[in-house]
């Protein structure tokens, strides 16, 4: 196992020897995780492929191991980090993915000022529950309405890049997200927690009303500010 994660390493960022290094934990996993994290976080020197994520997966680690990644990770952004059951994802996002998922985040923003639906954004936040044995970070996520405390958002974006990863959907289930939204290949897919399980419905109803279809439109849009804009005017000429 640790020879199968060192190749992987080594294929995607290579590793060297740096005064930076983390302090070592004890134990065979928990050195795997150590090297993980300093060949993403402290020596992203090259990029062989610089329009895809980055990702490894590792297995059988335990909750205090993805415990030790989120806290050698601290307050970044990125990797994002994703846990499910023994399973941790390290990803670390592509310009692009971090283009998209912002724009979109963006336009939800629009949609619900324009038509006066309180919002609170939490962009990346670490979802976690030891009692089910799993955590996410999505690319963005909100809570709608007045709420002061929020235990999960409403919505969680998760913006599918470069297949290969854990399923999100799997690990949002159990954490009980109301709803996550799936952009793959220009085409956004909202599913909808139904009890134990997601359903992929045809629109939104943590915001109702909203046109996915339409909104994507605006994605490719030569800058943030001009897909502001233009959705911006769209909507107000839809009323």
């Amino acid at each position: 196992m640790i020879a199968l994660v060192l190749a992987v390493l080594r294929r995607q960022r290579r590793i060297t020897a740096s005064s930076r290094a983390l302090p070592r934990a004890e134990g065979a996993e928990s050195a795997i995780l150590h090297r993980a994290m300093n060949a993403f976080v402290l020596a992203p020197e090259r990029d062989d492929r610089p329009h895809e994520d980055h990702f490894v997966i590792l297995r059988g680690v335990n909750w205090a191991d993805y415990q030790r990644l989120l806290e050698v990770r601290g307050e970044r952004s990125a990797p994002r980090i994703t846990y499910l059951e023994g399973c941790v994802e390290i990803m670390s996002p592509s310009r692009e993915h971090e283009s998209i998922k912002s724009v979109l985040g963006r336009l939800v923003e629009v949609f619900c000022l324009e038509l006066d639906i309180e919002f609170s954004s939490f962009g990346s936040w670490t979802i976690e529950d030891e009692d089910v044995d799993r955590g996410a970070e999505p690319d963005e996520c909100y809570v709608f309405g007045n709420v002061v405390d929020p235990k999960r958002p409403d919505l969680a974006i998760e913006v599918v890049w470069t297949s290969g990863g854990l399923n999100k959907l799997e690990v949002y289930r159990k954490l009980g997200v109301r709803e996550v939204w799936s952009w793959r290949r220009g085409r956004i897919a909202p599913f909808v927690l139904r009890g134990e399980s997601y359903v992929e419905l045809g629109s939104s109803e943590v915001l109702p009303g909203i046109d996915l279809v339409d909104l994507g439109r605006y994605l490719d849009r030569p800058t943030t500010s001009a897909a502001i804009r233009d959705y911006r005017d769209a909507l107000r000429q839809g009323r």
